[in-house]
């Protein structure tokens, strides 16, 4: 039986491998959060792994208040950073596989093509300048590794786009919403699905892979979508990334290229509008 030990198990990514942890009777899953590992700290890892001594670490933990790491650099640092690289000395030494989610935000978003996994990184905030780093420390360190940059999650849990955009359209008639943003919204269960079938097919093609719905959009796009799918009057507004400041700077296009994942893998990925239709559907 495959031991899988998960970390951040309480946010979007981890509550979805909750969800679908069951459908396989030969795995065994150890759901971890900071109270249970706190994974900026080298002793805790070390500790939890030689007691658990599981074969695969899936880290779904990350710090993502993408405008307070702005004023939170240090916080950011240890748990998108430090945190990874504990996991990965910890993964070298066990012979454990490291399943590592990092972010689209590692690029700038100045190109016009989708971004492919040998592409420059070049972070414009803390968020994504400690993602990176996270994943400097993983390659480094651990050769049994699966890096996946995906982009926009959402699901059916936590507070994400979509449950925001509900949650606003109870209240508002009408949103004004970024449309000079392009990316792809990317549903948990996908990625959790993928993760998973990395670990049944005993893949040993390790690396850094692209993940990420298919098609293309802007966040006025997306939010346009829900309502409409959701069958719901709400008037979006377009504007600009200078109507709307934050105190992060984000990628003005941060599309994926999955060339990559789709030939190592064998596998389709659907378009983001069908799998927000499915989210949909759970959320109604």
């Amino acid at each position: 039986m495959k031991k899988v030990l998960v970390t951040g198990a309480k946010g979007q990514l981890g509550q979805t491998l909750q969800r679908d942890a069951g459908k396989s009777a030969d795995w065994e899953f150890i759901f971890t959060d900071a109270e249970e590992l706190d994974i900026t700290s080298r002793e805790q890892v070390n500790a939890f792994f030689h007691r658990h001594r599981p074969d695969f670490c899936i880290n779904c933990a990350a710090y993502t208040q993408v405008d307070q790491a702005e004023d939170e650099p240090e916080k950011a640092y240890l748990i998108n950073a430090v945190g990874p690289k504990n996991l990965a000395l910890a993964c070298r030494e066990l012979n454990t596989t490291l399943i590592h989610i990092s972010t689209d935000f590692v690029f700038d978003g100045k190109r016009k093509v989708p971004y492919t996994e040998e592409d420059e990184p070049n972070p414009l905030g803390v968020y994504g300048q400690t993602k990176w780093e996270g994943e400097k420390f993983i390659q480094e360190i651990c050769p049994q590794r699966f890096i996946i940059r995906t982009s926009w999650l959402y699901s059916e849990y936590g507070r994400n786009f979509v449950t925001t955009m509900i949650s606003l359209g109870k209240e508002k008639d009408s949103i004004r919403i970024v449309a000079d943003q392009v990316g792809t919204p990317t549903y948990a269960i996908d990625l959790a699905s993928i993760i998973l079938q990395i670990i049944d097919s005993g893949s040993n093609r390790f690396g850094t892979y692209n993940y990420s719905s298919e098609g293309v959009a802007s966040w006025y796009d997306f939010a346009v979508a829900i309502f409409e799918e959701l069958q719901k009057d709400i008037k979006v507004i377009p504007i600009t990334t200078q109507d709307y400041p934050t105190d992060a700077q984000r990628p003005s296009f941060s599309v994926l290229n999955k060339a990559k994942i789709k030939e190592n893998l064998g596998i389709t990925i659907p378009h983001w509008r069908q799998t927000l239709r499915s989210c949909l559907s759970k959320l109604d």
